[in-house]
């Protein structure tokens, strides 16, 4: 959901088909609420989330949703899909419509996707200058060795794109199994990565974003609403890994 902002006045002109002369006497009165608090400046800016009172009536009431989903393989991270089931498609809250996705997975990578419908959050996560960190677990078909680590600090080129991409942190785990932490997601990034090595992804895995870690006691095509603190710690502080 877009964040439409206004002025206050403006807003309740219009919604209670008042002059903004008259809004500034119905505020001087207290008879507005807005998030709980009395408002008596006109020029205040309210958005869509702002929980707007009026002699004792709600006239204006959006919940913000914010959705943890452990994302199956074979499940497409698109609101709909002619071919596949969406994202989307596994959740069974009333309010799905409405919801939009942050950071989208491939087909055949499974895990952590987030799905809000306040694009001002979804938009703190995904600019590529608020540096959110992204984890993955990932399975490789041979062997890796402290090579790959050097390299993925380093950065890769990509001429198709002539990028260079910005270093990632490799901690290797087991012969065939390693974390990898980004803070960009280009196309088919870590596949492309291992592609250097000829060595082919057996399995990708999204295991957190910044702060929030997948739930464990969520199985495959498991959802639930994230809590409070979870909403507001997911990028706080700094998410930047050290290499």
């Amino acid at each position: 959901m877009a964040l439409n902002k206004a002025r206050l006045d403006r807003y309740l002109a219009q919604h209670c088909q008042v002059s903004r002369k008259r809004v500034r006497l119905i505020l001087a009165q207290n008879r507005v609420l807005i998030n709980g608090e009395i408002a008596h400046d006109a020029d205040e800016i309210i958005d869509t989330f702002s929980h707007i009172i009026f002699d004792g009536q709600v006239i204006q009431d959006n919940p913000p949703y914010y959705i943890m989903l452990n994302k199956p393989i074979g499940v497409v991270s698109a609101t709909r899909d002619t071919q596949h089931k969406t994202v989307i498609d596994l959740l069974s809250c009333s309010y799905k419509s409405e919801l939009h996705i942050v950071g989208r997975l491939d087909l055949n990578t499974s895990g952590l996707v987030l799905m809000t419908n306040d694009s001002r959050w979804s938009e703190r996560l995904t600019l590529p200058e608020k540096k959110v960190t992204k984890r993955y677990m990932v399975t490789l078909k041979n062997k890796l060795d402290e090579e790959y680590v050097q390299a993925f600090a380093k950065g890769m080129y990509f001429a198709f794109e002539d990028i260079t991409t910005k270093p990632a942190k490799l901690t290797i785990i087991s012969d065939y199994q390693a974390q990898v932490e980004l803070i960009e997601g280009r196309y088919h990034q870590i596949k492309r990565m291992f592609g250097r090595f000829r060595n082919p992804v057996m399995a990708l895995h999204r295991c957190a974003i910044g702060n929030l870690a997948l739930d464990n006691n969520l199985a495959a095509g498991e959802s639930r609403e994230l809590t409070k603190l979870e909403v507001a710690g997911i990028d706080r502080g700094s998410t930047v890994f050290d290499l």
